[in-house]
């Protein structure tokens, strides 16, 4: 490969490591400026700050929170809903997602260190817990749908293994998204950030370049935000029709609640990561040229908006926490040895019902 056409894509090009890797796209370095190469050091300086230390925080709430989650399934493990199943695994997906930040917090304030066999194995994890807890959240909504809308249940509770089975389906799906991570990423020291090692998947042409961007739009963003809008419509519509009583209104409460947490963490990133591959795509315009300048800020932008995204991962425990009645009477059973206590309505928590939700009706499993 020549080095006048070689392509050293960088987080955006992926569309997943974009907040830790950072790397401009050609038509910033080689078409901007009259020619002249885009000085990175104001971005790079910005990510050494701003990403350790939100990353930082990530860790903590989301070990945390999805630690908790964990410990209230497996005490309730007898009696577990199908929710609750795809919670467990959701829970898990965010875990592993979340130990692999401080490989990216380093790599942020200094360079990467570990070399390139952690490189292609942190990478491809991150890629496969990332898809997981999108396709997760999609499952759910799924399940949900067809239970409240249509009394059909995709899952038999007495045989709970099928859902884990099913469950086993999308890691193993997800395991296949991440072979281009396992093949193309490499430490690499890139000359025009001040030959700052980083990891990045070194594709061999711009096609490839394109075609892992079109997979993330479609199945990282699109397909599952439009799963989860028409779902969670359908299903507000079936609980407003009849009496609102008060379990009904917790249901739509807690379903608003995680469908505008999702829109609210991962749509600014996609705008932004859109933008960009138009900006990308058109490089061999002329008329198309971009400024330094506004390389820079879109540059910052996609760092500060998928750190933004990334921190999804810690959002749901507190969802359920504070939203979800059910889970956090659960959690507050366990911590009574320390003085916790909380008064709930008799018969609220039955054994058999989701430990995140309400029953939204009586002929129906529980919804979020």
């Amino acid at each position: 490969m020549n080095a006048d056409i070689k392509i050293t894509i960088g987080a955006e090009d992926l569309g997943f490591y974009t907040d830790y890797n950072d790397s401009y796209s050609d038509n910033y370095n080689e078409s901007c400026c009259g020619g002249l190469v885009c000085d990175s050091e104001s971005s790079m300086h910005f990510d050494s700050i701003f990403i350790p230390v939100l990353y930082s925080v990530a860790l903590v709430v989301g070990l945390v929170g999805n630690g908790l989650v964990l410990v209230v399934l497996w005490k309730k493990r007898l009696y577990l809903n199908i929710t609750d199943i795809f919670i467990l695994h959701l829970s898990l997906a965010d875990i592993l997602l979340l130990l692999t930040l401080p490989f990216w917090a380093v790599e942020a304030a200094n360079e990467w260190i570990f070399g390139t066999v952690l490189c292609k194995l942190t990478g491809a994890l991150f890629k496969i817990n990332f898809y997981c807890g999108i396709f997760m959240l999609s499952c759910i909504s799924l399940d949900r749908y067809l239970s409240i809308v249509h009394a059909v249940q995709m899952y038999s509770r007495k045989k709970p293994m099928v859902t884990h089975c099913c469950c086993l389906m999308v890691w193993l799906f997800c395991l296949l998204l991440s072979i281009p991570d396992w093949i193309f990423l490499t430490d690499y020291k890139d000359s025009r950030r001040q030959e700052k090692i980083e990891c990045v998947p070194d594709y061999p042409s711009d096609s490839w370049h394109l075609a892992a961007r079109m997979l993330y739009h479609i199945l990282g963003f699109i397909l599952p935000a439009l799963i989860m809008l028409f779902c969670y419509s359908c299903i507000l519509l079936r609980l407003r029709r009849g009496s609102q009583h008060k379990q009904k209104k917790r249901a739509i409460r807690v379903i608003v609640a995680l469908v505008v947490a999702f829109f609210i963490h991962w749509t600014p990133y996609n705008i932004t990561l859109i933008i960009d591959t138009i900006k990308t795509n058109g490089t061999n315009n002329t008329s198309n040229q971009t400024s330094c300048e506004s390389a820079t800020a879109l540059d910052v932008a996609i760092t500060a908006t998928s750190t933004l995204a990334y921190l999804h991962c810690c959002v749901n425990p507190v969802l359920y926490a504070f939203v979800g009645v059910k889970f956090r009477q659960h959690l507050l059973d366990m911590l009574r040895p320390l003085g916790f206590t909380l008064k709930v309505p008799a018969g609220l928590v039955s054994r058999r019902s989701s430990l995140w939700s309400e029953s939204a009706d009586t002929s129906h499993t529980s919804a979020f």
